[in-house]
């Protein structure tokens, strides 16, 4: 059941509903030129938006991965993964808030698509973690923002920091204070930001508040320079009877809005089943052009993975297509074991 303080603040923050169109792009749709890990079978590990063991310190000056949620030129937060190195006790929770910075020490590392959220000036006064409480000290510079960009702020804080292994929650702090309410637009603050907050929330046609359930979709969407990359997207629906169920007929019926944000499969594709058992969901999908040993696109493969992982909180898919798990996609890598949700996506040019 959805909480009702989380619903409340999408009511009052103006979540704006939008019909649902029946159009979609294709299963096979053009093959474009985003990043993604290559599928990983057979192992657990650090990944993004499922906390799975024990993160490693990066060593100093060591050059790795950083992701952070970040606004696209439609106004949708997105993971963006960074190129970035570590200094001498630098935190990945504080490096990756102070690289979502307007205008910040980063600011010309970013993608050129992509802006900071963060408002200009902000410091992390302090950082740490404790019993899976990420608790962030900003300066007094975090305090300056307009209403409207409350809740992306919000969004993008829960959504970056709960990616990392070993946090669960957040706490924010302005001067050493303990905020109860972000200081413009008053979002509850008086339990730990999670990802239960959403992000680029939306609502099915018609849906009722009070009976709701949240899933989170994952889309594409295309810089100016036609590099392709993945947006979530928080929908409300109806209270299903199986979470992962509805997740899969949300993501196969596509997005609402389909001027910024593409559809990753054919809303004639039929889930036959889909199974979770310990840390694996295994989903059966049924697809009228698919036949045995066609590559089939990367795109879609992974935004199954990256969906099913997101709202079931299993750490690995096993995907078959028509009953058969001899699955490749367009980029060579196969699917015919487990695999698991991808430390980073949306590595884009900057």
């Amino acid at each position: 059941m959805i909480q009702t303080r989380w619903i409340r603040r999408a009511a009052i923050g103006g979540l704006l509903v939008m019909p649902i169109l029946m159009t979609g792009c294709g299963l096979f749709s053009k093959k474009t030129n985003g990043e993604i890990d290559p599928p990983r079978t057979n192992e657990t590990s650090n990944v993004d938006g499922t906390n799975t063991g024990q993160a490693q310190q990066p060593g100093q000056g060591d050059a790795t991965q950083m992701t952070v949620y970040l606004k696209d030129r439609n106004g949708y937060l997105a993971p963006v993964a960074l190129q970035t190195t570590f200094g001498k006790n630098e935190q990945p929770g504080q490096k990756a808030l102070e690289m979502m910075v307007d205008g910040g020490a980063y600011a010309s590392q970013l993608p050129e698509d992509f802006k900071a959220v963060l408002p200009q000036g902000t410091q992390v006064k302090s950082f740490k973690i404790e019993n899976k409480l990420a608790i962030v000290d900003f300066s007094e510079a975090f305090n300056s923002y307009t209403n409207t960009e409350e809740r992306s702020i919000v969004e993008a804080i829960a959504w970056t920091l709960t990616a990392m292994t070993g946090i669960e929650g957040v706490e924010l702090l302005s001067e050493g204070e303990k905020l109860q309410e972000m200081p413009v637009d008053g979002f509850p603050l008086d339990e730990p930001l999670t990802r239960a907050v959403g992000i680029n929330l939306e609502a099915a046609d018609g849906v009722n508040y009070a009976n709701s359930t949240p899933v989170t979709l994952y889309f594409s969407s295309q810089t100016s320079h036609d590099e392709q990359y993945y947006v979530p997207v928080t929908r409300l629906i109806a209270r299903p009877e199986k979470l992962a169920d509805a997740a899969m007929e949300q993501l196969i019926s596509g997005p609402l809005n389909k001027k910024e944000l593409t559809s990753v499969i054919t809303n004639d594709v039929k889930v036959n089943s889909i199974v979770q058992k310990d840390d694996t969901v295994t989903v059966d999908l049924e697809d009228p052009a698919y036949e045995e040993g066609q590559a089939a696109p990367e795109e879609m493969l992974q935004a199954v993975v990256l969906s099913l992982t997101e709202n079931t909180k299993a750490s690995k898919v096993q995907i078959l297509l028509n009953g058969e798990s001899n699955v490749i996609d367009d980029k060579n890598n196969s699917y015919s074991a487990p695999v698991s949700r991808p430390h980073h996506v949306n590595a884009i040019k900057s």
